[in-house]
Parts: structure tokens; sequence; C-alpha cells
């Protein structure tokens, strides 16, 4: 193990020994694991901070064109080639000295009015606006998906569950568009955390500030963020931006587990709604029939294993402020939340857009089981002036004493005078043949008979289509803020990293 003044030159008599390994396994080789998404973060941090200095004149121009040299050069080397090694602390460090090992003291420039957790935090910033882009583009994906097989099965009657209990009749696709809308919500969510870390925390110094004249709102522009944190000790220590982005990867991915739920359900032969696609599912090894909904197994153990980390990072923020027990693991649970939630997105997309619908089991479900009840006692009241109540009570008699019958399960015209006798009601004026017309058979139940539900957001069919293509504007709307966001960033490293060449060509 390499003592203190090897990994950290100049501290000889403060570390008088290198970490212990059992601190190198717990601590460090966990902080050095995050370099694959700080690699390249850490590199256009430097670069900015190198430029700046040299703009402020604080840098000697010897030192800049040197510095962005080899700079430039870990930028190009992969991750996995570069030197990081955890027995001397996290990614900053094995930078550090490596381009000490390069430079010599020329390298020692690069410190000046910066602590190694800036470079970092500004790193842990630009890998978190990446991640939230994909993670915001697999989320609307997948409202692009629901939207499409919502327009697709408008007109597919079905017999809507609450509790997994039967409902009222309602289209399929306004069932699979109501997710679309729930997508459409976690785009707004993606968003707003988005705009969190897109503050910047370079030029922060120390604690409070650094006496070196650096231009934070200059170098948040040469990083591409949208401003400067407001207030540099909070920007450095405050950890909620992180249990943001966390807790809404996880409520995405809860909006693609909630169908999920449904649809292993609905897949069952004892339902046979609906048949996943052959690339959602995996063969049984015991039995060569059987297709088993192993896509949906995956985003719905995605779903707790993200509600598991997202409470872990709330959970670290009760700490003291200005510590690092609220950052040591956040970094990697934090980007590793959001790059775990976007494939499980992609793949809930996938497989709501292969999956098969059985239209004629679902069709000769609706209205089934008691559930054009209420739709009969609607009309009891809407077309005989009879009260909601007295009706409910009457169709509910008649539907109980009719499911208990031998001969059938919906009550007829007389069934219904029976039951209103039998409550010592009265029908009134209420027509029961025409009321019973106007509600139709179970399992005879067609898209027309939809039509009446026709309040903006309901089920008939032509809302469900206007509800689909309020969900792909909207998409469309959330994807050109994102397309604008990626080319900004694109344009902001292309300037810095041209920039950073034409100092180390010194022109």
């Amino acid at each position: 193990m390499s003592g203190a003044s090897e990994g950290y030159p100049g501290l000889e008599g403060r570390l008088d020994s290198g970490p212990s390994p059992e601190l190198v396994e717990a601590g460090y080789r966990l902080e050095i694991a995050d370099a694959r998404f700080l690699h390249r973060g850490l590199c256009l941090a430097d670069l900015a901070h190198i430029l700046e200095l040299r703009e402020i004149g604080v840098m000697p121009e010897v030192a800049a064109r040197a510095l962005c040299r080899e700079v430039l050069d870990f930028l190009a080397t992969p991750v996995e080639e570069f030197p990081y090694r955890p027995e001397y602390g996290d990614a900053y460090n094995s930078r550090e000295r490596e381009l000490e090992r390069r430079l010599g003291r020329e390298a020692g420039w690069l410190p000046a009015g910066r602590t190694r957790r800036e470079a970092g935090r500004i790193a842990l910033r630009l890998a978190l606006r990446d991640g939230l882009l994909e993670l915001h583009e697999a989320a609307a994906e997948a409202a692009t998906a629901l939207a499409g097989r919502g327009r697709e099965l408008a007109e597919v009657v079905w017999n809507d569950v609450t509790y997994l209990q039967p409902a009222s009749p309602s289209s399929f696709g306004y069932y699979l568009a109501g997710f679309g809308e729930g997508a459409v919500r976690d785009l707004e969510r993606i968003r707003a955390c988005y705009r969190l870390a897109s503050l910047s925390p370079a030029g922060s110094g120390g604690v409070g500030g650094t006496a070196l004249p650096v231009d934070r709102v200059r170098l948040a522009e040469s990083l591409g963020f949208d401003a400067p944190t407001a207030h540099i000790r909070d920007g450095m220590w405050s950890a909620d931006a992180l249990a943001d982005a966390a807790v809404a990867a996880a409520q995405a991915v809860l909006t693609a587990d909630r169908l999920a739920e449904d649809l292993e359900i609905f897949a069952s032969p004892q339902f046979g709604y609906v048949r996943l696609g052959g690339g959602s599912s995996r063969a049984s090894v015991f039995l060569p029939q059987k297709r088993n909904p192993y896509a949906l197994a995956v985003i719905r153990g995605g779903a707790g294993t993200l509600i598991g980390r997202a409470a872990g990072l709330l959970a670290t923020q009760r700490t003291p402020s200005a510590r690092t027990d609220n950052w040591l693991y956040a970094y990697g649970e934090t980007v590793g939340a959001v790059e775990t939630a976007a494939r499980l997105l992609r793949l809930a997309g996938e497989t709501v857009r292969e999956m098969e619908v059985d239209k004629a089991a679902l069709e000769a479900a609706a209205g089934r089981h008691g559930s054009l009840a209420a739709d009969l006692a609607e009309r009891l009241t809407m077309d005989g002036g009879l009260d909601y109540r007295s009706a409910y009570r009457i169709v509910g008699r008649a539907v109980t004493v009719a499911e208990r019958a031998e001969d059938g399960e919906w009550p007829g015209a007389d069934d219904l005078r029976r039951a209103a006798g039998e409550l010592g009601m009265d029908l009134g004026a209420a027509d029961a043949e025409a009321a019973q017309a106007a509600t139709g058979e179970p399992g005879r139940i067609g898209a027309g008979r939809l039509a009446d539900r026709d309040a903006p957001g309901s089920c008939a069919p032509h809302r469900v289509r206007e509800h689909c293509r309020s969900v792909e504007e909207r998409v469309a709307q959330a994807r050109r803020w994102s397309e604008k966001a990626r080319s900004r960033n694109e344009a902001a490293e292309e300037r810095l990293t041209a920039a950073a060449r034409r100092m180390a060509a010194g022109e």
C-alpha cells in the first residue's frame, strides 16, 4: 500500500500512512467505481478551470498550454484505460497524480481556487444531466407507445376493473391511454430535475468562495449550465436534487409498473385478455409450451429496486450539513437509478408495442358479472325520473337475484319490477324495457354504447382518440425541449474543447 506522501504530496507529517486495505475496499473502491461516468465531466471541469485561471491572469500561459494538452489527452482516453487506482481515493486524486507524473510542478496550478469536491460536483451534474435526458427520451417512447395502442384500441370494449373486480364497461384503449397520461407527468418531473442539475458549482472555491477573481457566470456558460448555483455552500453540500432525480426515476418506472402488474394478470389463461410478444417472454424450462411474461417481472422488480434507492438517498440526507455521508453513496446510486429507469422504460414501451390484445375475449366479458348495473340504474333515473338511490337499490336486488338463478346473470324488465315490489318501491314513470334496451346486454356491448360517456377525458372512442392526440402533442413538445437541451450541451462542450485545443497549440 502506498504511503500518504506518495498519494498526497506535501502532507508528510499529517497522514503518516496510506489508507488501510479495509478503507480501500469499503470506501475508496466505491468512489473510484464512479469514474465510469465522471471521467468525461472531470475533464471538462478541468478544461474550464484552466481556461478561466488563464483568463484572469492567475495561471501562466506555459502551464495552461501544458495542462490543456494533457487533459485533452485524458478526455480522449477511454475510462477503462485510464490509471484510476482505488488506493488513491476518488477519481480526482488519480487524475491529479497522473498530471503530476506527466508535468511535475506545472500540474500544481490546477487546484488553484478549487477543491476536488468542486470538480466532482461539476462532473456529477454533467453526467446526471445526460442521464436525465436519456430517461426523458425513454419516458417519451413509453408514452408514445401507450398513446398509439390507445388510439388503435379505442373502440374495443371491455369490463374495466377496480380492485381487480368487474367495473363498468369501458374502452381498452382508454385504459392504456391513462398510463400514457401518467407518463406525460413523468416527463414534467424529469424536466424539473434537469433544471436543478443544470446549475453550475464551478467557481465555488472552498466553503464560501475563493479570493481568486473567477467569473462564475462565465464558467457556467462554458460548461453549458443554465446558471451558477445561487449559494455556494448549499450548492456544494445539499443532495436534495439527487434525491429528486432518484424519486423521479422511480416514479416514472412506477407508472410502467402499475401497468405491468395488471398485464401479468391479464396475460394469464384465467383472463386471456393479452398475450405478450416473444421478445417480452421467456420460455419455461419445465413446460415446453409455457410463455412466462419475463419483461413484466423485470419491470416490477426494477420498480421495487428504484424505490429502495430513492429511500436510501433520502435517508442519507439526514446528516449534519457539509458532511460526506450524504454524498459518498449518492453519486453511483443516483446515476445508477436514472440509468436503470431508462432501461426499464424502454422495455415497457417495447412490451406495449408488441403485445397482442384479444379483442374478442375483452368484448365477450364486457357487461358481465353485473357490471352494467350502474348504467341500468342511471337509465331508470334519466328516463323515468326515479331518484338514483331508489334505482340503485332496485337494480342491485334484481341483479343479485338473477346471478343466483340458474337461467342467467342479467335481470329482465319483469325482474326489475319484481325487485321494486319486494323493496316496497315503485318504478313510477320509469320504463324498464326501454332502460334495458338502452343499457344493452352482457357480452353484447358495442363501442357505440360508450358514446354516451362523452365528457372530455372519458372513454367515448372519439374522446380516447382526442386524448391520445393530446398525449402525442405534449410528448412532441417535450422532445423539442430535450433536443434543444442536448444541442446546447453539445455546442458548449465543442466550444470548450476547441478553446482548449487552441490553448494547447499556443494559438
